[in-house]
C-alpha cells in the first residue's frame, strides 16, 4: 500500500505539472490582451505597454512560463489582474464556499441516489422502476445550467436565487464555512439565511447526481442479485433483507464507488455553471470571472486548485476500494 501511495503521489505531481503547462499555453493562445484589460478601455498605448512590461508579457513565452513556475515552487500563484490581490488569498477566500456547497449537495444525492437505485433493483420491472429510469435519463440529459434556470423559475419565489447570505446579515469569519461560523457565533438568523441560500444550488447539483448514482446502483445491484451465490443464499433460507445487505450490496459497492468518486469530481465542473447562475461566491464563479477578464494568474491558479482536488478524490476512491473489498491489494 505504501509503495502504491508513493507512486500515485508522484503521478499526481507530474499530472499537476502538466496541467500548469496546458493551462499556461491555453491562456496565452486565447485571443485578447490582458494588459489592455488591466489598463481599461480608455488607457493610451504607452500605459498599456507599461503594464505589459510590469506583468512580464513582453517576454518570450518559455521565459514567462519559467518565471511562473519559479514563483509557483515558492508558493506564489501570482497576483490577480482583476482583484489586484494574490491569487492564493483569493482562492483561500473562495474555496470554503465551494466546498460547503459541494458537501451540502452530497448529503442530498449520495444517500438518496443509493436508496433509489437499490429500491428499483429490488422491484425491477415495476412501475417505480420504469419511472426511475425515465427520470434518471431526463436528469442525466439535462444541461446543468438549464436545470439551474428551471430550479430558479420553479422555486425562486420561495427561496433565494443568488448569493450566499442575506446582504443585511454578516458572519464573523472563523473557518470560512458559513454554516459552521454562524452556528459557532450563535447567529440563528445567519444560519437560517445560509441554509436558505444553499438549498437551490445544492438541489440543482443533486438532481443530476441522483440520476447517475441511482441508475448505476440499480444496474450493479440487479446484476449481483442474478448471481448464483445469491440464489444459494436464498435457497438456504436467508431472509431477503439479509441476502440484500450481507451478500448483494457489498459486492455491488465497488463499481458504484467508482461512479460516486467520478461524480464528486464532476461537481467541480458543475460548480463553474451553478455558481455563475446562482451568483455563488465560490471558486467556480471566480474562475469564470477570471476567464472573462483574461486574468492569467487567476485562471491558472483555479485550474491548479481544481486539479489537485480531483486528483486526491481519485486517490481516496482507490484507497476506499481496500475497505470495501479486502481481496484488493496494491
Amino acid at each position: 500500500m505504501l509503495s502504491f501511495l508513493l507512486r500515485r503521489l508522484v503521478g499526481i505531481v507530474l499530472t499537476l505539472l502538466g496541467m500548469t503547462l496546458i493551462a499556461f499555453l491555453l491562456t496565452h493562445i486565447v485571443p485578447g490582451d490582458p494588459a489592455r484589460a488591466a489598463a481599461g478601455p480608455e488607457a493610451n498605448a504607452s500605459t498599456v505597454e507599461r503594464i505589459r512590461e510590469e506583468m512580464g508579457l513582453d517576454e518570450p513565452l518559455p521565459t514567462q512560463y519559467a518565471v511562473y513556475m519559479t514563483h509557483l515552487f515558492h508558493g506564489d500563484l501570482g497576483r490577480s489582474i482583476a482583484t489586484r490581490r494574490p491569487v492564493l488569498l483569493d482562492l483561500a477566500a473562495k474555496l470554503p464556499a465551494s466546498i460547503e456547497l459541494a458537501l451540502f449537495s452530497v448529503l442530498f444525492w449520495l444517500p438518496l441516489g443509493f436508496a433509489v437505485g437499490v429500491y428499483c433493483a429490488v422491484r425491477a420491472g415495476g412501475w417505480s422502476d420504469l419511472l426511475n429510469r425515465l427520470a434518471s435519463t431526463a436528469g442525466i440529459a439535462m444541461p446543468v445550467f438549464w436545470l439551474a434556470l428551471l430550479v430558479q423559475l420553479a422555486l425562486g419565489r420561495a427561496l433565494p436565487i443568488a448569493g450566499r447570505i442575506d446582504v443585511t446579515l454578516s458572519v464573523s469569519r472563523i473557518t470560512g464555512f458559513y454554516l459552521i461560523d454562524s452556528a459557532v457565533g450563535g447567529s440563528g438568523s445567519a444560519l437560517l439565511s445560509t441554509l436558505a441560500h444553499l438549498l437551490l444550488p445544492a438541489l440543482t447539483l443533486s438532481i443530476v447526481s441522483v440520476a447517475r448514482i441511482g441508475r448505476m446502483t440499480r444496474s450493479c445491484v440487479l446484476e449481483v442479485l442474478n448471481q448464483d451465490y445469491i440464489r444459494t443464499a436464498r435457497a438456504k433460507g436467508l431472509k431477503e433483507r439479509a441476502v440484500l445487505i450481507r451478500h448483494a450490496l457489498r459486492n455491488a459497492l465497488i463499481p458504484v464507488t467508482t461512479v460516486v468518486g467520478l461524480q464528486i469530481g464532476d461537481l467541480i465542473a458543475y460548480m463553474f455553471l451553478v455558481e455563475t447562475v446562482f451568483a455563488w461566491p465560490g471558486i467556480g464563479r471566480y474562475g469564470v470571472n477570471a476567464i472573462v477578464n483574461l486574468d492569467y494568474p487567476a485562471i491558472i491558479g483555479t485550474v491548479l486548485t481544481t486539479s489537485i482536488i480531483y486528483a486526491f478524490i481519485n486517490l481516496g476512491v482507490d484507497i476506499l476500494y481496500v475497505g470495501i473489498n479486502p481481496r484488493i491489494r496494491y
